[in-house]
C-alpha cells in the first residue's frame, strides 16, 4: 500500500517557468549570441529575484537543448556543431512533411489560413529589413503543420527541437533570408502545393527547402567560426 507522502507534489515553480520562457524568448529572438555566457547575478538583478528561480529556469533550458551549464564555469548559449544542424535538419525533413499531411486531413482550413498570415508577416519583414521579424513568421509557418496535425505525438516530438530550430533560424539564416528571394518563393511554393494537397511535390519542395537550410548554417557557422579565428590571432598579435 502506498504511504500518504509518496506521490506529494511540489508547489509549481511558476516564477521560473515565467524568467524561462522571457529567457527562451531572449535567446530564439538573438538576443545572446550563440555561445556567450549568461550572467546569473546580472539577470537575477534584472528579473528583481534571487539567482535561484534563475538557476531553475537556466536548467529547464538545458533540457530545450537552448543552454549549456557547465560546473564551476556558467551557464552559455548553446553553439551547435555541423552534426547537430545536419540531425536536427533530417528530423525536420521526416517529420514535417507527414505533420503539413495530417494537418490538411484534420484542419485544412485553419493550417491555410495560418501560412497565409505567416507569409504576408514575411513579405511585411522583407519591405522593413527585419531579420528578426521574418525569423519569427518563418517560425509560425513551419509550427503551423504541428499546431494543426492533430497529433499529440507528433506535437510532442516536435517540441524537443523546437526551440533550437527556431534560434538557428533566427541566428544563422533570418539575417540573409530577409534580403533574398528564394527562400521567401520556396514558402509560398509549400503553401500553394499544400492548399492543392499535392503532397508528394511537398515533401520533395520541403526536403529541398531544409536542405538548402542546412548548407546555408553550416556554411555561416564555418564563416563563424573562421572569424573567431581570425579575431584571436589579430588579439595575440596586438599584445
Amino acid at each position: 500500500m502506498l504511504s500518504g507522502s509518496s506521490f506529494r507534489l511540489d508547489t509549481p515553480k511558476s516564477l521560473a517557468i515565467r524568467i524561462a520562457q522571457r529567457l527562451r524568448e531572449a535567446i530564439t529572438d538573438g538576443q545572446f549570441p550563440l555561445g556567450s555566457m549568461i550572467p546569473e547575478e546580472s539577470l537575477a538583478t534584472s528579473f528583481g529575484v534571487s539567482r535561484t528561480p534563475v538557476r531553475e529556469a537556466l536548467g529547464q533550458l538545458q533540457l530545450q537543448g537552448l543552454v549549456v551549464i557547465r560546473p564551476q564555469r556558467g551557464s552559455y548559449v548553446f553553439e551547435p556543431s555541423e552534426d547537430d544542424i545536419a540531425a536536427l535538419c533530417e528530423f525536420r525533413c521526416v517529420l514535417e512533411p507527414r505533420a503539413a499531411e495530417l494537418s490538411h486531413r484534420n484542419d485544412s482550413e485553419g493550417t491555410v489560413k495560418a501560412l497565409r498570415a505567416a507569409i504576408d508577416e514575411m513579405a511585411q519583414a522583407r519591405a522593413a529589413r527585419d531579420a528578426v521579424r521574418y525569423g519569427r513568421a518563418d517560425t509560425a509557418l513551419h509550427e503551423a503543420f504541428f499546431t494543426h496535425c492533430g497529433n499529440p505525438y507528433m506535437q510532442g516530438a516536435y517540441a524537443t527541437a523546437a526551440a533550437k530550430i527556431a534560434a538557428l533560424r533566427i541566428y544563422l539564416s533570418a539575417p540573409t533570408d530577409v534580403l533574398n528571394t528564394a527562400g521567401f518563393e520556396q514558402h509560398s511554393e509549400l503553401l500553394a502545393l499544400f492548399e492543392a494537397g499535392d503532397f508528394t511535390r511537398f515533401e520533395a519542395t520541403m526536403r529541398m527547402h531544409v536542405i538548402g537550410t542546412r548548407d546555408n548554417y553550416t556554411r555561416v557557422l564555418k564563416q563563424r567560426i573562421a572569424d573567431a579565428a581570425e579575431a584571436g590571432k589579430s588579439s595575440i598579435g596586438g599584445l
